[in-house]
């Protein structure tokens, strides 16, 4: 995996950054094709494995279980300084 700094940071980002919109509950939210936590994890871990540090997902993808599915997988497959989780918010998610 190649990496590169994140803007004027000093973080060291994978140049492939994994969008998780596609990650969430189906049955909440606005997308019926998103997938479950259970293939969401293994899609995480395989991410991790090949050496892809940098999440994107943001509250408002499937009412927030895009988020709270990513972050339990990172918690569980990486250690924290280890990767970098960028997200998005909007005043009103409901």
């Amino acid at each position: 995996m190649k990496y590169t700094k994140l803007g004027s940071s000093e973080l060291n980002v994978s140049r492939i950054c994994m969008g998780c919109m596609g990650f969430g509950s189906a049955s909440t939210g606005q997308h019926s094709w998103t997938i479950d936590e259970e293939h969401t994890r293994e899609i995480i871990k395989y991410g991790l494995d090949k050496g892809i540090n940098f999440y994107d997902t943001a509250i408002v993808y499937q009412n927030g279980t895009s988020e709270q599915y990513v972050g339990k997988a990172l918690r569980d497959f990486a250690k924290r300084d280890n990767y970098v989780i960028a997200t998005k918010f909007t005043p009103r998610t409901q």
